[in-house]
This record gives structure tokens, sequence and C-alpha cells, in this order.
């Protein structure tokens, strides 16, 4: 595998990577969940998610929403080179019962010119809550 991070020939202008942050804040799944991208480059994202109003019936963050907010930060730190990527499999292990706003930290350990890896540890404060496996695949233009 080649180096964790993106090379520049697929680094994108400031300009286009605060346009793309912009939108994947404004998509309507993350206006859904109120998740905030926080920062975000090439092959790194973190997104901020309160979980007031997402809670399972013992008043915990719902699983599916800790998966959403880690799956939001893989999605942008693979989309914010030249290269689209979708993801090919995901995987979450849940660590312990979380309350209150989560932060997502989502980093690439690794690609190939048509995969990506990355791995996602979702915080509350600053216990490790979840963690989450990605694989991307890349879109290339033909």
């Amino acid at each position: 595998m080649s180096p964790p991070h993106p090379s520049d020939s697929d680094h994108l202008s400031p300009a286009d990577v605060h346009e793309k942050v912009r939108r994947f804040n404004h998509s309507e799944f993350a206006r859904l969940l109120e998740m905030e991208i926080l920062e975000a480059r090439p092959g790194y994202a973190r997104v901020r998610m309160d979980t007031e109003g997402k809670r399972n019936l013992r008043g915990f963050a719902h699983g599916g929403a800790i998966f959403a907010l880690a799956d939001q930060a893989f999605g942008i730190a693979a989309n914010l080179g030249r290269t689209h990527e979708v993801a090919l499999s995901a995987q979450i292990s849940y660590l312990v019962p979380a309350k209150g706003t989560l932060i997502a930290v989502a980093e690439c350990t690794g690609q190939t010119p048509q995969y990506s890896s990355y791995v996602v540890r979702v915080f509350h404060d600053d216990v490790l809550v979840a963690t989450f496996d990605g694989q991307g695949m890349k879109q290339h233009d033909k």
C-alpha cells in the first residue's frame, strides 16, 4: 500500500475544499442529525454531533446515530481529494454507552490507486465510545 495520505496531485484548492465541506454540512442527512464538520482535509476529518433527540430507550446515543456520525466523518475525509470515493464496506465496534456531544475523528490508514482504508474513532470528551473501520473504492473518471 502507498502512504496513508492522498498525494499532492490529488489535493483540491483550499476554496474547493471549503466548498465541499460546506456541501457536506448542508446535506439533508447532516442537517437531519445536526452534524457539523469541525476540521477537514484530504484523508482526515473531525465531525461533531449532539445526541439530544438521537437516544435509545435507555437514554444513550442510538447505535445508528453513532454509526451515521462515523460514516459522515469517513465520507468527508475520503472525498476531499480530486477522486470521488464510495464506501465499499464499514464495520463498527461500540465500546461504551454515551450521551452528550460526540466527536468522530476519521483518518486514512492506507490506500492504493483503487481503494482506501480509514479508521474512525468516536469520542465523548476523552472517552472512546466506538471504533469504525471503513474501506472506500475510488471512482475514476473515464
